[in-house]
């Protein structure tokens, strides 16, 4: 599993370890980490709407924390989620540019076995960093 949910962490909030062998794996399973503390099965998510963020940071860290702010935008501003996320980033001199695109589906309370309502990322203890094995990011969400 690309990602693991760190319990003694964080009290209020929910932190998680995201990991990948490149940043667009590292930066999918933290938005699968994310959608997954709202819906505890993803696969009841149907790709039945696609939504396209484009996002360019100078800092890897914060290119990743707009990421995850737009997917609990778009659950809050048209109360869609998403299970699959396709992710693109290059550098271009100075700036990380991304391009992803979301499929998801509108949240439906009958269908969909929510467990928490997701507010914000917090920069609280967030990090993004290389390792041997790639890169891994550590993130807490304020529910």
């Amino acid at each position: 599993m690309p990602y693991v949910f760190l319990e003694d962490m964080a009290t209020a909030d929910i932190a998680f370890e995201a990991k990948g062998k490149n940043l667009e794996e590292l930066f999918i399973a933290a938005a699968q980490a994310t959608t997954n503390v709202m819906v505890r099965d993803l696969r009841q998510i149907k790709a039945k709407e696609r939504r396209e963020i484009l996002i360019e940071d100078d800092e890897i860290d914060m290119l990743l924390f707009n990421f995850l702010q737009e997917i609990i935008f778009y659950k809050d501003a048209e109360q869609l989620i998403f299970s699959r996320y396709d992710v693109k980033i290059r550098k271009e001199g100075p700036h990380f540019k991304l391009k992803a695109e979301f499929y998801g589906e509108r949240l439906d309370m009958m269908k969909h076995d929510l467990i928490v309502d997701v507010k914000a990322v917090t920069l609280h203890q967030f990090e993004v960093k290389k390792t041997d094995a790639g890169w891994e990011a550590i993130v807490i969400l304020d529910i």
